[in-house]
């Protein structure tokens, strides 16, 4: 399940030049629903949603005539990405758009085989929308019409554009070692410390001096030999 969330100042949505819904101040979502989508996905667009801090937390006061320009920005900056729609008692226009489920990646027509069928998404939809209203405010969420063409106008306001996947939100997470699976009879290693990591680092420098020695060694072994393989002897005092 994908949407395409839009801060908006205001929006709206027609169908045959008719406006069937409007908002004020709040999110316009466009919503894809694929063909494996469960009542999982849903739970999530919706906690997203509505959870999301898209909008700048409600200044205590009220800036002065007196007040600096960069200790305004300054205090802008501070409350800003702070409430989300439920924080701002902000409004949702919902619209679906099987669209979003497009493939591209082959040939210039996209295809639409990803989507959930019309029947099926209907009412997968209609939970969507529902679940939007126990878990906010019932009169905050509108919709327009659930396949019909539409005219959907809005003004992003910043812009401010968000796009969330339910099916990405696992493979967007770096797995733990404990949840890393491992072969049969294996174990995952632990991570090395920083001890242990100086301890793997002068062994391997012992070894490369070991190896430098022996090295020298056996070319002075060589040096020393006669013709014949005859090796001098030495005077023993």
């Amino acid at each position: 399940m994908k949407a395409v969330i839009q801060k908006v100042t205001h929006a709206s949505v027609s169908v045959d030049g008719q406006v069937l819904s409007s908002i004020s101040k709040g999110l316009m979502v466009l919503v894809g629903i694929g063909v494996d989508d469960t009542a999982k996905d849903r739970e999530y667009i919706v906690r997203k949603i509505l959870s999301m801090r898209l909008f700048d937390a409600p200044a205590l006061t009220a800036p002065t005539e007196s007040t600096a320009g960069d200790e305004v920005r300054e205090k802008q900056k501070a409350l800003a990405w702070r409430a989300s729609i439920k924080d701002i008692d902000g409004e949702v226009l919902c619209v679906s758009q099987f669209t979003l489920m497009a493939n591209v990646e082959k040939g210039s027509k996209p295809d639409f085989h990803g989507a959930m069928t019309t029947l099926a998404s209907s009412i997968f939809y209609n939970e969507f929308l529902s679940e939007m209203r126990s878990a906010y405010k019932g009169d905050k969420i509108k919709d327009g019409k659930f396949g019909a063409m539409m005219q959907v106008s809005l003004c992003n306001d910043g812009p401010v554009t968000i796009t969330i996947d339910s099916k990405a939100k696992s493979s967007s997470r770096t797995p733990s070692a404990a949840g890393t699976p491992t072969a049969s009879g294996t174990s995952t290693p632990a991570p090395l410390t920083s001890s242990k990591v100086q301890i793997s680092y002068a062994e391997k420098k012992a070894k490369r001096a070991n190896a430098a020695r022996a090295f020298a060694e056996r070319q002075q072994a060589e040096t020393n030999v006669q013709p014949g393989g005859a090796v001098p002897e030495t005077n023993v005092s």
